[in-house]
């Protein structure tokens, strides 16, 4: 266990190159992820835009990896969209990092900057308070309805500085009405905001319903992660991002990283 109760130890998790992450909903999965080359394997359920997992589930993959001889895989997940209240937020991520997280994504949905900053700096403090080495990412969504209450292109850099999170994370809300994240931004404006990102030491994530097609310009922005779930799955008709993900698939979208 991970579990530092006094002090914060020194921080020794880095992403040192850019990585796949591909969302999994289990073992099978996870283990078809990580042997086609994801270098994070992030424990969800996919039936909203980060989906929130039950904690035996991301334990049973920690374990898997390890077991497997994959310790070197990253495991992520998220305490889900939004969040009802400090303390109970607070709780959800000490508790997906006791489960065995590494990496843990909070949304921030229909929040402004101000309050996002208040929760997100909470949630890190606190995390970092018993487990100093989990990295700890802000999720916020580019969607139109939800620019209303924060613009992640033009405030997500100040928001991850004033929290002192490890990065930001720009991801779609409603993943059922066909857009992905570049049919709501740019190359361009995604590049200006790795730049001031990268500028304050801090990682640029993206998700949303991104194709394989889609790889090679993102990575050439800059991104450190680049977030799928559907690209990485056997597809048939209906089901994208609720079908399979195939260790073969994983490979293919692993290859389109710069080396």
């Amino acid at each position: 266990m991970r579990h530092h109760a006094a002090g914060l130890p020194e921080r020794r998790l880095e992403l040192r190159s850019q990585k796949l992450l591909v969302s999994v909903r289990g073992v099978k999965e996870a283990l078809a992820a990580a042997r086609g080359g994801a270098g994070i394997v992030d424990v969800e359920y996919p039936a909203s835009a980060l989906g929130t997992p039950y904690p035996l589930n991301i334990l049973a993959v920690k374990e898997a990896l390890s077991e497997a001889g994959l310790r070197g895989i990253l495991v992520s997940t998220n305490i889900g969209e939004t969040q009802a209240n400090r303390a109970n937020a607070c709780q959800a991520a000490l508790g997906v990092a006791t489960a065995g997280a590494d990496l843990v994504k909070f949304g921030l949905a229909e929040m402004p900057l101000e309050a996002a900053a208040y929760i997100g700096r909470s949630i890190v403090r606190t995390v970092r308070r018993w487990y100093g080495e989990a990295k700890l990412y802000p999720a916020v969504f580019v969607d139109e309805d939800l620019q209303r209450f924060f613009r992640p292109l033009e405030d997500g850099a100040e928001l991850a500085a004033q929290i002192e999170s490890d990065g930001l994370l720009i991801d779609t809300f409603n993943k059922l009405v066909g857009k992905g994240l570049l049919d709501f931004c740019g190359i361009e404006a995604l590049r200006a905001l790795v730049a001031d990102l990268h500028s304050n030491q801090k990682e640029a994530w993206v998700a949303g319903s991104i194709g394989a097609d889609e790889l090679p310009d993102l990575w050439e922005a800059g991104l450190d992660v680049v977030c799928v779930r559907g690209a990485a799955c056997k597809q048939a008709e209906g089901i994208g991002r609720f079908g399979e993900v195939d260790e073969e698939i994983v490979r293919r979208l692993v290859s389109t990283i710069p080396s």
